[in-house]
């Protein structure tokens, strides 16, 4: 199995708390640039999301907080996508130090809004093939 597809952060220093860690909701933050990202390298722009009348959502998000973070980290930021038949998908992702250690474990599940429906597409993975130039970044 190949690795999954990532992207480079280095924490800056506005981004820590009191105790110098990087602040929590930064985590977010950087799992978000992953995401999108990876949408980007396969093709897939907000413009053209939009233009297809879908949009992503979030529909629940957990953070597993395992080494601390400091200013002038180096992290890389993983993001694998995961299909099961249905509306929803998981997105897994890890922030990882230089040297491999996990700092972080991202678990995602989120769907394809119909924009004009409000309602949920029924095949998400579908849409993504259709819309990507690149589907195996997906996982597709």
């Amino acid at each position: 199995m190949s690795e999954p597809f990532s992207v480079h952060v280095t924490v800056r220093g506005y981004e820590t708390d009191v105790q110098g860690h990087l602040n929590q909701a930064v985590y977010l933050n950087y799992a978000e640039h992953a995401r999108w990202s990876l949408l980007q390298a396969a093709g897939v722009t907000q413009a053209r999301l939009i233009g297809s009348g879908v949009g992503p959502v979030a529909l629940e998000t957990t953070i597993r907080y395992r080494r601390e973070l400091l200013a002038g980290d180096e992290v890389d930021v993983t993001c694998a996508f995961e299909w099961d038949t249905g509306k929803t998908f998981r997105i897994r992702q890890e922030i990882r130090k230089a040297h491999g250690t996990v700092a972080a474990e991202i678990t995602a599940v989120g769907g394809l809004l119909d924009l004009k429906e409000r309602k949920l597409v029924a095949d998400p993975g579908k849409v993504f093939k259709e819309l990507s130039v690149d589907p195996a970044l997906f996982g597709l």
